[in-house]
């Protein structure tokens, strides 16, 4: 069993820029199962507006009462991740907040559960679920850890998601002036070669992107690599 104090340095060790979203939230799963005592499975949940996933999970229990959860709307994890409230199943036989829920997660096996808020931006919100075979799986040792570790994993998934938006920002930026580039360089082509001004040149291939339901930038993006363009009238 892996040590609070190793898991956490691992955790912050990690490099946003050699790991997608998905494999942070892994590495955060995985170190939570190896630091708390017994046969636990653990999951991250994540809630925007009224969608919930499941992002990771480290064994097949935790995805499907998860996922039991998100069909009902309702259930700890849920509550967690909606409130920013930890909540404990402590007996899944005698959980009265959540019956129909509770009855399902004894039945496939889970005895007590514990879910722990995470706060990651205003959009988005999340939990870091466990799930102990037998009731009362968790002791206030544990219930310390998790809540120690909880923290961290958020900080952890808040970074990852504010690098992904960065990222996907940055791509998208760079599409846009890559797009930018080409058609200014096919408008230069067109004017010199029918002797239009820019702003016709760009009606020109906007006409043409119409008829042959084309975007702009790949009738561009011919022009200049071929020469071809097959001007209307």
């Amino acid at each position: 069993m892996v040590g609070a104090d190793e898991a956490l340095e691992q955790l912050g060790s990690l490099s946003l820029r050699d790991h997608s979203m998905e494999s942070v939230l892994q590495t955060v799963a995985d170190l939570v199962t190896q630091v708390l005592p017994g046969e636990i499975e653990a999951s991250i949940s994540l809630l925007a507006g009224d969608r919930a996933v499941t992002s990771v999970f480290t064994g097949i229990l935790a995805l499907e009462l998860d996922e039991s959860q998100y069909g009902r709307g309702h259930g700890p994890c849920l509550h967690a991740a909606s409130t920013g409230e930890v909540v404990e199943v402590t007996d899944a036989r005698t959980e009265e907040r959540w019956p129909d829920y509770a009855r399902v997660a004894w039945e496939r096996g889970s005895g007590s559960s514990l879910s722990v808020p995470l706060p990651i931006q205003e959009q988005v919100s999340g939990a870091l679920n466990l799930y102990a075979r037998e009731p009362h799986g968790f002791d206030a040792a544990a219930r310390a850890a998790a809540l120690r570790f909880a923290p961290y994993a958020a900080v952890a998934v808040s970074n990852m998601h504010a690098y992904e938006s960065a990222r996907s920002m940055a791509e998208n930026l760079q599409a846009a002036l890559e797009s930018r580039a080409v058609i200014d360089q096919a408008k230069g082509i067109l004017m010199e070669r029918y002797k239009l001004t820019a702003d016709q040149a760009f009606q020109t291939m906007a006409a043409v992107s119409m008829r042959r339901n084309r975007k702009v930038r790949d009738i561009a993006a011919t022009l200049v690599r071929t020469g071809e363009f097959e001007r209307d009238g």
